[in-house]
């Protein structure tokens, strides 16, 4: 097919496009930087520079390339300083969610295109309730954190505005396997603490299993959601030392509820304490999707180890930062 990959120079299109490629299928790659440009070129796409907030850009975009698919890999988190305001951090993503998806739906019905794939996220949405891993049919949380409450906003519109469009969600869990993934730095210095008992889950995915998964999608008929996560969710206590031990860093810090609370804000403390991971059990049967890295566990090694071996000799701040308060 032909296929418009809107964010294709991000953390996941820049995974995803040479897989639609080695697929067979001709992409169109969206970026917002002319350093991108020569980037999807390398990578084998035909780079088109966006802003998916202009409506009027991205309804051009569309009809004059004529694709036959339309990917939605679109965030705004490169570089993003994180901080005890979760909403501030996602508040471009949020655009992106909504006002973005609009104006990519608006082009696909325009232009004919029914095929749609748009990215979600799976970890800490659940209902905080029952059991720790949840699968597409529980709910989600009807009471997130007053710091998060547009970022999850954001994601449901994203996610009825898709499926009602007879396109398919792909929930996916949190990224891995890149250089610059956002966790490395904090991990290093021991910004990220473990919390209370540590006890909330998380759903991890690496970079090139959710584009993998991605790439099946596309062949999938009809309105899905589904969760693109490993088959190993943990909670923080397990996965964090781990992740801490892959890149060479010195083991995370411990923080009781109260002071992460005061200092990082609800939205930390329940990731940390109370969230609930993914089930890929639907991806896995109806996709037929098989992660490569079916755990964090090998997973994070395998991803660091390079940036390990680049790390080696420097030597480790941590000694006295913690959450950023901005």
């Amino acid at each position: 097919m032909r296929v418009f990959v809107a964010g294709a120079s991000g953390a996941l299109g820049s995974r995803l496009v040479p897989q639609l490629i080695s697929a067979g299928h001709d992409v169109i790659g969206t970026h917002n930087s002319p350093a991108s440009a020569e980037l999807l070129r390398t990578l084998g796409a035909k780079p088109v520079m966006l802003d998916l907030l202009e409506a009027r850009a991205v309804r051009k975009a569309v009809l004059e390339n004529e694709p036959e698919a339309i990917l939605h890999e679109a965030t705004a988190l490169a570089n993003a300083k994180w901080g005890r305001n979760f909403d501030k951090v996602f508040a471009r993503t949020n655009e992106l969610r909504t006002k973005g998806t609009d104006t990519l739906l608006a082009a696909a019905w325009e232009a004919g295109v029914r095929r749609f794939v748009a990215q979600s996220f799976a970890s800490y949405r659940y209902v905080r309730e029952g059991g720790p891993v949840k699968n597409e049919d529980d709910p989600l949380d009807p009471s997130p954190p007053a710091n998060a409450r547009q970022s999850f906003a954001a994601m449901i519109y994203l996610d009825e505005a898709v499926t009602d469009f007879g396109g398919i969600v792909l929930r996916y869990g949190l990224f891995y396997g890149a250089a610059n993934d956002g966790l490395i730095e904090p991990v290093r210095k021991r910004q990220y603490p473990i919390i209370g008992d540590g006890g909330g889950i998380t759903s991890w995915i690496h970079l090139d299993d959710a584009a993998a998964a991605t790439v099946l999608a596309l062949e999938h008929d009809g309105a899905a959601i589904y969760n693109v996560v490993d088959d190993d969710p943990a909670p923080v206590r397990e996965w964090l030392p781990v992740y801490a031990d892959a890149l060479g860093a010195k083991p995370p810090r411990r923080f009781p509820t109260w002071l992460a609370r005061l200092v990082a804000g609800d939205a930390a403390v329940v990731m940390g304490t109370d969230a609930r991971g993914a089930s890929n059990a639907k991806a896995t049967r109806e996709l037929g999707w098989t992660p490569r890295y079916p755990s964090w566990r090998k997973g994070f090694a395998s991803a660091y180890s390079a940036v390990k071996l680049a790390d080696e000799g420097k030597p480790h701040p941590g000694a006295s930062t913690s959450y950023s308060a901005s």
